[in-house]
């Protein structure tokens, strides 16, 4: 094993709705103490259950807290169905998920590892997808190095746990997780094999 680098905005139409998104660090770090029995005290989580946070985009961030809290909402019919995340937002208002997304977005990204037998045939697959099987590139939407595209609020898949990517990958491909966006990821997972997801989880670890 060893580190492994390779890899105008929404308007809205009142002054206090632009402020609500762009959310308060400050304010976030405070509201955020709850979470870090998960996510680590800097967004940085010591479990590959959950996701590190720290890095992550912004708009992202805010996208996912308010579809965990319209899951809540609806009884998981609607946004993003997780059990614990549910009960996190159900008391949240537009400005503290805001300022939570503010704070983990202004941390520094996690570095992982990819194990180095896996690095040729996983960077393959990341930059050109699987032309047999019609899998797309998944550079083409997050970047030559995962980073992601934080305005088309596509996330940052650099340096996450590979145990959590592949959970997230299986759910989409189950379509037990479905709130991306025109169910993008549920298209591009639907053609990827077991190995294929497992490949690209350990890879993207190591990719920042």
């Amino acid at each position: 094993m060893k580190k492994f680098a390779i890899f105008l905005g929404l308007f809205f139409g009142t002054a206090g709705i632009a402020v609500a998104q762009s959310g308060d660090a400050e304010a976030g770090k405070e509201k955020s103490q709850v979470c870090a029995a998960c996510h680590g005290p800097n967004g940085e989580s010591p479990t590959d259950m959950y996701p590190h946070l720290a890095g992550q985009h912004q708009k992202y961030l805010l996208k996912q807290l308010k579809d965990f809290k319209l899951a809540s909402e609806t009884g998981g019919e609607e946004g993003r169905n997780n059990p614990i995340m549910m009960g996190q937002v159900a008391s949240l208002s537009e400005e503290d998920m805001a300022d939570l997304a503010a704070f983990y977005a202004a941390k520094d990204s996690p570095k992982g590892e990819t194990p180095e037998d896996i690095i040729a045939k996983g960077e393959d697959l990341f930059r050109r997808g699987n032309p047999e099987t019609n899998m797309p590139s998944c550079a083409g939407c997050h970047g030559p190095r995962g980073n992601g595209m934080g305005l088309a609020a596509f996330p940052d898949i650099s340096g996450q746990h590979a145990a959590y990517t592949k959970s997230q990958l299986e759910m989409f491909r189950s379509g037990e997780r479905a709130n991306d966006p025109n169910g993008m990821m549920q298209g591009v997972t639907e053609k990827m094999t077991d190995e294929e997801i497992e490949l690209l989880s350990k890879f993207l670890s190591g990719l920042y």
